[in-house]
C-alpha cells in the first residue's frame, strides 16, 4: 500500500522507516503567480481572509504535488497582533512593517486578546479549514516567528542587531524574554488549530549573527522554546549556518529547514543522525532563474545526499516558474 504524503512526511520528521519515495514539502511558502493564477486566489487576499489562505495553501498540493500545505505567506502575523503597522503588499509585493512600536526597546507586552487579533485569528481559521479537508492525508504545516525575528520588528532590524554590536546584551535579552510568550502562544494555538508541524522561523541569520551570539543569545531561549510548545516543530534560519549546525540539533528542534549555502551532504554528516533535515533548493539560481532540468539535478543532490524532506531552501520568489516547482516533485518520484 502506498504511503500517504501525511505518513511521508511525519516518518521523515521522526526519522521512521522509510516510505515509498521521500517527501517534497516547503515549511516556507510555494506561492507564486502562476499558482494565484491557477487556483483563483491572490495577495493580499490570501494574507487576510482564511478562506483564501487555505485555498492558495491547497493548490501547493492539488495542483503543485508537494506533500504538505502551509498556509501562512507573511514573516508579520505575529508583529501585527503586536501592534506594528504592516503594509500587507499586493500581487507583487509581500507584506511589510511599516512602523516599530518599540524602537526605544520599551517594554514590550503581549495583549490578552493576542489569539484573536484579526492577523492571527486569519492563519487559526485557515488551518482549521485546512484539517477539514486534508487532515490525516496531507501535512498541515503552521508558522510562528520565534522572538529573534519578532526583535526585528519590534526595534528595527538594524537598530536591533546594533544594540549586539554595542554590547547591550541585557537590552537585547530582556526583549527577546518579553516576546517568547507570543510566540509559545501561537504555536500552541496552531497545533490546536489542526497544524500537524510547525515551523518556527527565527532570522539570527548566518550573515548576520555569528555562531558565538546565537550561542549567547538564543541557544538557551530555543531550548526554552521547545520544551514549552510541546509539538513538532521544525527550526527555518536563512544564510550559511554550516558553523552552528549542532546547536540546532541541541536545541531541540525536531527538523532544520536550512539554504543551498549549507552543503546537504555535510548537513547530512553533522545532525542528520539527530533531526530531520528539510530543503535545500537554492530559490534565486535554480528555482527562480533556473531550467527544470537545474532544479531536478539539485533536487537529487539533496535526495542522494540524504535530506529527509527535499524542498526549496526558504519562500520562493513570486515570479518563480510553477514547472520548476514541478521538478522537485518529479525528482522526489524519479526511481520510486
Amino acid at each position: 500500500m502506498k504511503s500517504t504524503p501525511y505518513n511521508l512526511v511525519m516518518s521523515a520528521l521522526y526519522k521512521g522507516m522509510k516510505g515509498d519515495r521521500p517527501p517534497v514539502g516547503n515549511p516556507t511558502s510555494i506561492v507564486c503567480h502562476g499558482l494565484m493564477d491557477a487556483c483563483g486566489v491572490s495577495f493580499p487576499e490570501a494574507h487576510l481572509n482564511p478562506q483564501a489562505m487555505a485555498d492558495l495553501a491547497l493548490a501547493g498540493h492539488e495542483i503543485l504535488g508537494f506533500d504538505t500545505v502551509m498556509p501562512e505567506y507573511s514573516v508579520d502575523q505575529e508583529a501585527a497582533a503586536l501592534g506594528c503597522e504592516v503594509d500587507w503588499g499586493d500581487r507583487n509585493t509581500m507584506p511589510d512593517t511599516k512602523y516599530f512600536p518599540h524602537e526605544d526597546f520599551s517594554d514590550v507586552v503581549v495583549p490578552e486578546d493576542f489569539l484573536e487579533k484579526p492577523s492571527i485569528r486569519v492563519v487559526l481559521d485557515a488551518l482549521s479549514i485546512l484539517r477539514r479537508h486534508v487532515g490525516g492525508q496531507v501535512a498541515i504545516i503552521g508558522k510562528v516567528m520565534g522572538p529573534w525575528t519578532l526583535g526585528y520588528h519590534m526595534a528595527g532590524t538594524q537598530n536591533f542587531l546594533l544594540q549586539i554590536g554595542m554590547e547591550e546584551k541585557n537590552r537585547i535579552i530582556k526583549m527577546l524574554r518579553q516576546l517568547m510568550p507570543a510566540t509559545i502562544a501561537s504555536a500552541k494555538a496552531q497545533f490546536q488549530a489542526g497544524a500537524d508541524i510547525v515551523v518556527l522561523a527565527d532570522h539570527a541569520t548566518g550573515n548576520l549573527v555569528g555562531a558565538y551570539h546565537y550561542e549567547e543569545y538564543l541557544l538557551p531561549i530555543h531550548k526554552e522554546l521547545t520544551a514549552a510548545i510541546e509539538g513538532p516543530l521544525i527550526f527555518h534560519v536563512c544564510g550559511n549556518c554550516t558553523d552552528r549546525l549542532e546547536m540546532f540539533a541541541d536545541a531541540g528542534f525536531d527538523g532544520y529547514h536550512f539554504e543551498w549555502q549549507v552543503d546537504a551532504k555535510v548537513a547530512v554528516e553533522r545532525i542528520g543522525h539527530r533531526i530531520c533535515l528539510v530543503g535545500n533548493v537554492n530559490n534565486a539560481e535554480v528555482l527562480y532563474q533556473g531550467t527544470p532540468a537545474d532544479v531536478y539535478k539539485q533536487a537529487r543532490y539533496a535526495i542522494d545526499a540524504g535530506v529527509d524532506i527535499i524542498g526549496p531552501e526558504c519562500a520562493i520568489p513570486l515570479s518563480t516558474p510553477m514547472e520548476n516547482l514541478k521538478a522537485i516533485v518529479s525528482a522526489v518520484h524519479e526511481g520510486y
